[in-house]
C-alpha cells in the first residue's frame, strides 16, 4: 500500500455472539466491502496497535460515541458486544479492494462515561493465557447442564417461567411466585433468564433465596445491565453447588460426577500425631 498515504483509513468489523454484523470507519464516508457496510458517522476510532512477535498478546483499545444508530448503551449493558469478534483493516478508501488486515480478535471489558464507550480490544493469542487441564479436587468442575454434566436442564422439575411480582434495587432483588413445587433454595446457585422486558436474554446467577409468605425473593449476585420491571418474565433455573450429595440427591446424577469427593482437604494436611495411646501406623479413626 506504497504510496497511499493520504488515502489511507481503517475500518472495524464487529461480530456480535447473535451473528449480528457491524461495520465502522474512520473515513468521513461510507465504505462498503466484504459485503460489510462501514459507517463513518460514528465516530469510532482506535489507539495505536501493539503487535508482538511469538505468542506475545496484542493490545489496543476502540472508544467512540454512543449512537441509536450503532452501537447503543442498552445494548452494551444487555451485554451483546460482550466477546464479540473484531476485525481492524487498513484500506484505501478510493479502492477498498487494496486493504490488509491490521487485527483480529475479540472485545474485552467496555467501560461508558459521557455517553461514550471504551472497549479493550483481545488478540487472538488471548485464550492461550487461561490455565487448561483438568483440577483435582472435591467439588465437580463441570457447568450443570453440559455435556460433561449431561443433566437436561429442559425437565420441568429444573427449571420455572414465571412473571415477576416485584423489582427491587434495579433487579438485584427480584420477587416471584412462592412456587411450592420446589424446594426452598432449589434455585441457589442457579441462574434467572430474562424472557422479556428491556433485559431480555440477560442472565444472572443467584446467590440467595427467602420465603415471604406467598412469595418467593431471589437476590441475585449482581444486578442485570438493564433494570427489569414488574410483569417482565423470567426463567429460573435450577442450581448447583458442586457437591456430590447434591449431584446425587438433587439431579439423580451421580455416575456424572466430575470431582474426588474423597480427595483429603486442607485440614488433613496439618494433621499432627495423636497425643494420647501408641502410634501404629493405622486408621486415624477415633483418633
Amino acid at each position: 500500500m506504497s504510496g497511499l498515504t493520504t488515502t489511507r483509513a481503517r475500518a472495524w468489523a464487529l461480530t456480535r455472539s447473535d451473528g449480528t454484523v457491524l461495520g465502522f470507519t474512520d473515513h468521513d464516508r461510507d465504505l462498503t466491502f466484504d459485503g460489510i457496510t462501514f459507517r463513518a458517522e460514528t465516530g469510532m476510532t482506535a489507539s495505536a496497535i501493539v503487535q508482538g512477535t511469538g505468542l506475545s498478546v496484542d493490545n489496543t483499545e476502540a472508544s467512540g460515541a454512543l449512537s441509536d444508530a450503532a452501537l447503543s448503551e442498552p445494548d452494551i449493558l444487555a451485554g451483546r458486544y460482550d466477546n464479540a469478534a473484531l476485525t481492524i483493516w487498513e484500506v484505501d478508501w478510493q479502492d477498498p479492494a487494496w486493504r490488509r488486515v491490521l487485527f483480529r480478535g475479540s472485545l474485552g471489558e467496555i467501560t461508558r462515561a459521557g455517553g461514550a464507550f471504551r472497549a479493550e480490544l483481545r488478540g487472538l493469542t488471548e485464550p492461550l493465557s487461561k490455565t487448561g487441564g483438568r483440577v483435582f479436587g472435591a467439588a465437580c468442575p463441570a457447568v450443570l447442564g453440559d455435556a460433561q454434566c449431561g443433566v437436561d436442564l429442559d425437565q420441568p422439575v429444573f427449571r420455572a417461567d414465571v412473571a415477576l411480582l416485584a423489582v427491587d434495587e434495579g433487579g438485584a432483588m427480584l420477587d416471584v411466585p412462592l412456587l411450592e413445587d420446589f424446594a426452598a433454595d432449589w434455585f441457589v446457585d442457579g441462574t434467572v433468564i430474562f424472557l422479556s422486558g428491556a433485559a431480555q436474554g440477560m442472565l444472572v446467577p443467584v446467590r440467595r433465596e427467602e420465603a415471604l409468605g406467598e412469595t418467593r425473593r431471589l437476590h441475585l449476585w449482581q444486578a442485570p445491565g438493564i433494570a427489569p420491571e414488574a410483569g417482565d418474565r423470567v426463567r429460573l433455573v435450577a442450581g448447583c453447588d458442586k457437591r456430590f450429595a447434591t449431584c446425587r440427591f438433587k439431579f439423580d446424577n451421580s455416575p456424572n460426577f466430575r470431582g474426588f469427593p474423597h480427595v483429603p482437604d486442607d485440614d488433613w494436611l496439618q494433621v499432627t500425631p495423636r497425643a494420647d495411646g501408641d502410634n501404629t501406623g493405622g486408621s486415624r479413626g477415633g483418633a
